[in-house]
């Protein structure tokens, strides 16, 4: 069926699906998906066997949003992971991938999440409710999740499931729910036990088993770099720069991707061409033709647009986007290191999407190297060189005309009686341009004010974070939802990395106060983040970020704080999962499974 399908407009999938994989730039189904989307959308049962990072969400939220009755208030599909993360990914892809769909909700629920935030989304209603087993169990037996209504079960990670204990809570859970509904189990391996729950919940369910192509070259060097999504550009010319390279092909998840790189590189002096989907073939051959002939030495690419590509002179390949397919990887990678040439393979890898980089390294059974960026020193030795260089091969090419330029230098040291060293500096740094010859170190934050510490308990706002000084500049912003909106900081961490794809420990110090949160984030977000963090909803409030101005932060009373509120309050239900004594856990900080995956 796979061979057949080619576009994601062959499935018969909800209009407004399409506009939004239109706007992912998403192109071509995975195998997974060509294979699982037409079953699931005839509202068969499935079985789906196939490794982490093969597309598997977008395999079964794709179809079974297609089906979704929007006026139905009350959860229609139910999805069941076996940890907290896996939990916020899936949801997150839901709501991606359901963004033109009105009114559509759907809610991750899982331990260590308060009751309240979750009882006040499911009396809201909502369509879709992804969540770990532990507390799908606790909302079942408290009467607060009724699967009445439940049109689809999903399983996901069957045999995570098994090897962390909860196959039992999961047959627990699948008896709650109606015998009517549509069944999917997706799972890497098929153990005998995950084997006998399809056999006793499955009604005979379409099998569909993707083998992926996990062989990589051992002529190909490969190596990443944990950076978040942020400061890629910084880290990909840090790299270019320092790297000896022939061509590079770099490949990114979107076909806008490809465009706005382009021009980014590009500013900075590198010969780009861009290769995706909406490129007419013309055009595409013409990009192919200049990269061999060296009229250009890098190209952005979507894996589609790559297929074939055959250039003897890439030198190096640049993971820029981490694919979700572990095969794609292993496409990507195969462009270098053919016909027994040596390859670089280059990984930019989120500290959110190690589980990635696990999961290809688990694939192809090869460990890839952890590298570290190249420094600002490197950096500028690297330049000064080049600079040196370019001196040398200037003063001994034979057609190269310097006596003209001698004649004026000469006049001019006659005519002001400068010194021939600064003379010479002034006619390199104007041989250069404007770009400066050496990189600056990033400036560091200013301190803060220290009087600050000798407030009392009761004048602080409630706050999260070390107190240690980040390394890198930071700049406060104003979120619109306060204390009295029942807020908590991990509600804010949680968000900002979600819709930023920033690393927890990038955010710092968070206050919130009765109408309003500040929040200390890295300086220079992009725009596009900026604007998609100002309709992101927090309890229920767009978040409606923006710049916190020092005129404002004088107007701040001094007792915002409620009487006696010196921090985070106890939860005064433990049962509810809510925080110790101490206030919100960080959502990155390791646990223990019992607590953390409940």
């Amino acid at each position: 069926m796979s061979s057949e399908i080619t576009s994601f407009d062959q499935f018969e999938l909800a209009e407004p699906l399409y506009k939004a994989l239109k706007d992912i730039g998403y192109e071509a189904p995975s195998k997974i998906q060509a294979e699982s989307i037409p079953h699931l959308l005839q509202g068969r049962d499935i079985i789906g066997q196939a490794q982490t990072g093969t597309g598997k969400t977008a395999a079964f939220a794709l179809p079974l949003l297609s089906r979704v009755d929007i006026e139905e208030k009350s959860p229609q599909i139910l999805v069941l992971t076996p940890t907290r993360e896996l939990s916020i990914q899936v949801a997150e892809a839901f709501k991606t991938y359901a963004r033109y769909i009105k009114d559509f909700h759907v809610t991750p629920i899982y331990g260590g999440q308060g009751f309240d935030l979750q009882l006040r989304q499911l009396k809201r209603g909502v369509h879709v409710v992804i969540g770990t087993p532990g507390r799908i169990m606790d909302h079942l037996r408290r009467g607060t999740l009724k699967l009445d209504n439940l049109k689809a079960f999903v399983l996901d990670e069957a045999d995570e499931m098994l090897r962390m204990g909860f196959i039992d809570d999961v047959e627990w859970i699948l008896e709650h729910t109606p015998e009517t509904k549509q069944t999917a189990l997706f799972s890497a391996t098929m153990p005998p036990p995950i084997r006998k729950v399809a056999e006793k919940y499955l009604n005979d369910p379409a099998v569909v088993k993707i083998a992926a192509k996990t062989t990589t070259a051992n002529t190909i060097n490969q190596r990443c770099w944990i950076v978040s999504g942020n400061y890629k550009l910084d880290a990909l010319t840090r790299i270019m720069e320092l790297e000896p390279f022939d061509a590079v092909i770099i490949f990114v998840r979107t076909k806008t991707a490809t465009l706005e790189l382009t021009d980014k590189l590009e500013a900075r002096g590198y010969a780009c061409g861009a290769l995706n989907g909406d490129m007419a073939q013309k055009q595409r051959e013409f990009t192919v033709n200049q990269l061999k002939k060296g009229k250009i030495d890098v190209v952005i690419a979507t894996d589609v647009a790559a297929r074939g590509l055959d250039v003897e002179r890439i030198s190096h390949v640049v993971n820029y986007d981490i694919p979700y397919d572990t095969e794609a990887y292993v496409h990507r990678i195969g462009r270098t290191g053919r016909a027994g040439r040596n390859g670089e393979a280059i990984l930019f890898v989120a500290p959110r999407e190690k589980h990635l980089l696990r999961a290809i390294e688990k694939a192809t059974g090869q460990k890839i190297s952890l590298a570290q960026l190249p420094s600002t020193s490197e950096i500028n030795v690297q330049r000064i060189e080049k600079f040196k260089t370019r001196i040398t091969d200037t003063l001994t090419e034979e057609e190269s005309d310097l006596d003209t330029y001698i004649k004026v230098v000469e006049q001019y040291l006659s005519e002001s009686d400068a010194d021939p060293i600064r003379v010479a500096a002034a006619l390199a740094k104007l041989t250069h341009g404007e770009t400066p010859l050496l990189m600056s170190e990033p400036p560091k934050p200013k301190q803060t004010d220290r009087n600050d510490r000798s407030k009392t308990k009761r004048e602080r706002p409630e706050r999260k974070g070390s107190g240690e000084k980040p390394d890198y500049p930071t700049e406060v912003y104003r979120v619109a939802v306060g204390r009295q909106d029942g807020v908590k900081p991990g509600n804010i961490v949680g968000a900002i990395a979600n819709v930023a794809d920033l690393d927890s420990q990038f955010i710092g110090h968070i206050n919130i106060y009765d109408s309003f949160t500040t929040v200390e984030l890295p300086a220079g977000m992009p725009e596009e983040i900026y604007q998609e963090l100002r309709k992101t909803r927090v309890c229920q409030k767009t978040l409606d970020i923006r710049v916190f101005t020092e005129e404002e932060r004088k107007k701040v009373p001094q007792n915002n704080r409620k009487r006696g509120d010196s921090g985070p309050p106890r939860s005064r239900n433990r049962k509810e999962g809510g925080p110790r004594r101490g206030g919100e856990k960080r959502p990155d900080r390791p646990r223990k499974p019992s607590s953390d995956l409940d």
